[in-house]
């Protein structure tokens, strides 16, 4: 049993060229398996993030802000973006029948600029009429959102004094948001008063952003909730008809855009890890045929010398388990160096939420990929040391010969 035990390392040791090669290809076996797995499942998580924060039945904005996509390009990729229109928009989007509640939002973007403290995207909402904002920053901050206060995104560093400026407007950070995997994790929320301020500091210092709209009377989007008993699509429709240089869309469009481009994503994710697995599985077993083929004679001088037909089966089934799992332990690691460290560069390159799970969740996936990425390896073996155990030992010096 102590031989047994010894001869596995000994073994791979002693053609180390072979071995290595052998644990790179179970590393990227087990790195697409985990990379893959974690990334589906964050892309999940990101779209029921959004699903949640979006909050509204509809959302509203100026006809140029659709056309462009700027108010997708805020929510999933915190790209800044400013669009506005007359607030008279607003009273009229209220009067359509249908819509129980309307909520205006003010869009701002800082600049890199010494009247700033970071260039983010700002979020001004009224507290009193909003139902989209208000129940995500209840999770975090229980109190009145005063004059000068702001409430960060998740990846904002908070300064020490817990203070930013923007447009030469200090404000005070009450609170800071938990993490959603959208673009909204790098913007601020502040009360419309507040937003309004900045703006007209903007003007001052030279930032014209509205020419034709008076600050104090314009809104960037409107966030509509529709009245039980209507159907949404059917309350859309009626914005567009009878407001016009208004661009209405039902959530769940905005959803099934976004849910379709993860399913693409997904389904190819899956396919390659499939691929990938069912390639890693039967070059593995060819290298370990051609392996136990070169080494008959070995397996000769062991039956010689003692070893049972079962023993050659199990030393070669150990050496393939030590190297599966060697190299499941370097590629579930190297995956982790990839898709954590750089999960925002990766929501940014698809363009779609991306919402890492709980370390929990994490943690299992790991273990898992490490044991499908052993298990396929001693599966590739498994043959090998069938036809190990079957032949005699004059047939293995035959072969060895």
């Amino acid at each position: 049993m102590k031989l047994e035990r010894v001869l596995p390392m000994k073994n791979l040791r002693r053609k180390p060229a072979r071995t290595a090669a052998l644990v790179l290809l179970s590393a990227f076996l087990a790195l697409s398996v985990f990379g893959g797995s974690v990334m589906v499942l964050s892309l999940r998580n990101g779209l029921k993030s959004y699903e949640s924060r979006l909050g509204a039945d509809i959302v509203a904005v100026p006809y140029q802000a659709r056309t462009k996509g700027s108010f997708e390009s805020i929510l999933l990729q915190g790209i800044p973006g400013m669009f506005y229109m007359d607030e008279k928009y607003y009273n009229k989007i209220c009067a359509i029948d249908g819509v129980e509640a309307a909520a205006p939002q003010f869009y701002l973007a800082s600049t890199s600029a010494g009247c700033c403290s970071v260039p983010v995207q700002i979020i001004g909402f009224d507290p009193e009429r909003d139902f989209t904002v208000q129940p995500w920053v209840r999770e975090r901050y229980a109190g009145e959102l005063g004059d000068g206060d702001i409430i960060v995104g998740s990846e904002l560093t908070v300064p020490k004094d817990g203070t930013l400026t923007f447009y030469d407007t200090p404000c005070r950070i009450v609170a800071q948001l938990g993490k959603t995997g959208t673009g909204l994790d790098t913007a601020v929320y502040t009360n419309m008063s507040t937003i309004k301020a900045m703006m007209r500091s903007a003007e001052s210092l030279g930032f014209h952003y509205l020419t034709d709209v008076d600050p104090d009377h314009a809104v960037s989007a409107v966030m509509i909730r529709v009245a039980e008993g209507y159907d949404a699509e059917a309350v859309t429709g009626d914005i567009n008809v009878h407001v016009r240089h208004v661009e209405a869309s039902a959530a769940a469009a905005m959803l099934s855009s976004v849910a379709g481009g993860l399913r693409s994503v997904s389904g190819v994710i899956v396919l390659l890890v499939a691929a990938v697995w069912v390639l890693a599985a039967a070059v593995l077993s060819i290298a370990f045929a051609l392996i136990s083929h070169e080494r008959a004679k070995e397996f000769a001088v062991l039956r010689v010398l003692g070893a049972s037909r079962n023993m050659l089966s199990r030393l070669l089934l150990a050496e393939a388990a030590i190297v599966s799992f060697s190299g499941a332990a370097i590629g579930a690691s190297a995956a982790a160096l990839i898709v954590f460290p750089f999960g925002k560069a990766i929501s940014a390159a698809m363009e779609l939420p991306y919402l890492m799970p709980p370390l929990g969740t994490v943690l299992a996936i790991g273990a898992a990929s490490l044991l499908l990425s052993t298990v396929a390896g001693a599966l590739s073996a498994a043959l090998s040391a069938w036809r190990v155990s079957r032949n005699d030992a004059g047939l293995l010096l035959r072969e060895g010969a």
